[in-house]
């Protein structure tokens, strides 16, 4: 019972917070690939105490020009 009511809240949400919905789905994932590039791949680990986020945010830069590289040559 509690699902058809949490949709029809999300749902009315998204109708109100409709200007915010694509910054805020742009930050879920890059959350999500934050966490899952910094936890899942080891070799994001191996020099954690110089350089703690240095991988991860290479790889998360990487995965933004693919996608502006994408948009731009469609």
């Amino acid at each position: 019972m509690v699902e058809p009511i949490a949709g029809v809240i999300g749902a009315l949400l998204v109708v109100y917070i409709q200007t915010i919905l694509p910054f805020a789905l742009a930050f879920a994932a890059g959350a999500m690939i934050l966490v899952a590039v910094h936890e899942l791949i080891p070799e994001c680990q191996q020099n954690q105490k110089v350089h703690p986020y240095f991988a991860t945010m290479g790889i998360v830069l990487g995965f933004a020009v693919m996608m502006l590289l994408d948009v731009m040559l469609g």
